[in-house]
């Protein structure tokens, strides 16, 4: 072996003959790139892509739901997916169930 290492992405870079035209190579990363840890800097480029976590779009459906809330059994497909919501989202963002007492107020809540 003439090399100490076995680098199989740049040997096949190197066969496409792709291994020198790599965009930013050499170039320093910028300052903002260290202040920030490697879950904010996911958050960015999530969020630049477009991406929206499930629990956000439950968080909208769900508030549709109860606008347009008629019956019981309404109210228990909303509060099946609250339970849901609260699984994904984080704790700060859970939110209680519903019932026919309390659905006005959820309406103003949600």
């Amino acid at each position: 072996m003439d090399r100490p290492y076995n680098d199989l992405i740049g040997d096949i870079l190197e066969e496409k003959g792709e291994k020198d035209t790599l965009k930013g190579k050499g170039q320093p990363l910028s300052s903002d790139y260290m202040k920030r840890d490697t879950f904010q800097h996911f958050q960015e480029i999530a969020k630049d892509a477009g991406y929206v976590p499930h629990w956000l779009k439950l968080q909208k459906e769900i508030s549709a739901l109860i606008h347009t809330c008629r019956s019981a059994s309404d109210l228990e497909l909303i509060n099946v997916k609250i339970k849901e919501h609260n699984l994904k989202c984080p704790p700060q963002m859970q939110r209680n169930l519903i019932t026919v007492n309390n659905l006005d107020k959820a309406k103003e809540v949600w």
